[in-house]
């Protein structure tokens, strides 16, 4: 199958299509390069520089690679500066999503998979948390993502549009080639090997107050490797004319940022500085994901999802990229 992958210069967007590529699908991926990195696309896809919202640039793309199928990654994605400018994630994750939803409506690509996020559902009222719970998101970026789902299932009323859209609770880890690698970091795993690497920085731990075992977050941490595999089994579903619809992918499990503080010193064999800070605005307790519905209906099944394979694999990688992708790895360096 040809599929288009926007956002396939990021995090989760590599990985994926690196997965598509093993998998036999050919692969196309679109990035403007705003926060992706041209080093992170797999040399066997083909790459197009370009925005996703231009739609007579997705036009020419979808015609010339007889595209079949979608995979939406691209968007805006940092809590916190959609609080402050609400705007741009309205205008990039809404507007131009609709934009690209039309021209391939358009063209008559009828199978789209979204990367959606655990933020739809706002504080959660019970954990583990379900598709069914109420969706009341308390940030911008959250509200920009469900409004762009109610669009998808309207399109898949009125047009005959199949999508699936996949909530993310925490994306972690690397593959072999691929891993974390944004500026600025907001993600804890990477943060913490940072300060690991560089022995001179403090890690701060936000809150330790909490009403969990530790006073920590719990927080729901899913391999990349198996968040890819979700997306590849959402694309077979609606290949064979499946499930349309939301889907968790979450670990079913949740970890205290302490308990990953120990993973990480266990695995990498160095003690971090750690300070206690007070708590930021706005983080619930615990985040953990039901992912019952994924693996009844799609057969998913989270097979590097143990928090000491997602260190390590996160791990891996950083000591071969140590400055991310912005300089050659250690590997190409020898």
């Amino acid at each position: 199958m040809n599929v288009l992958v926007t956002g396939g210069a990021g995090f989760v967007g590599s990985v994926c299509s690196e997965q598509l590529l093993a998998s036999g699908h050919n692969v196309v991926v679109v990035d403007n390069l705003s926060t992706g990195h041209r080093e992170a696309v797999s040399p066997a896809a083909v790459f197009a520089e370009g925005d996703f919202g231009d739609a007579d640039f997705i036009r020419r793309i979808v015609l010339k690679h007889r595209i079949s199928a979608l995979m939406h990654f691209a968007g805006e994605t940092l809590v916190a500066k959609s609080m402050t400018d609400p705007r741009s994630y309205f205008q990039t994750n809404v507007r131009k999503g609709l934009d690209l939803l039309d021209v391939v409506v358009e063209q008559g690509v009828k199978k789209f998979i979204f990367s959606s996020t655990a933020a739809v559902y706002g504080e959660p009222l019970s954990t583990p948390i379900s598709e069914d719970h109420s969706t009341v998101p308390v940030n911008a970026y959250g509200e920009s993502k469900l409004i762009f789902e109610q669009i998808l299932e309207w399109y898949r009323r009125a047009y005959g549009l199949q999508y699936v859209a996949l909530r993310y609770f925490n994306a972690a880890g690397a593959s072999d080639e691929h891993g974390e690698d944004h500026d600025p970091e907001s993600h804890l795993l990477p943060r913490i090997l940072d300060c690991i690497q560089n022995q001179n920085q403090q890690f701060v731990i936000y809150g330790d107050d909490y009403p969990t075992s530790d006073g920590t977050c719990i927080r729901d941490y899913v391999h990349v490797l198996d968040i890819s595999q979700a997306h590849i089994l959402a694309l077979e579903a609606l290949e064979d004319g499946g499930r349309n619809g939301a889907y968790n992918i979450g670990s079913s499990r949740g970890h205290s940022v302490r308990e990953v503080q120990r993973t990480v010193e266990e695995v990498t064999g160095r003690h971090l500085d750690v300070r206690v800070g007070g708590r930021r605005a706005g983080d619930p307790a615990i985040l953990v994901a039901s992912h019952e519905r994924l693996v009844r209906e799609l057969g998913w099944e989270p097979r590097f999802s143990s928090l000491s394979n997602i260190v390590q694999s996160a791990w891996d990688w950083k000591q071969k990229h140590p400055h991310g992708y912005t300089l050659p790895s250690v590997e190409a360096a020898r």
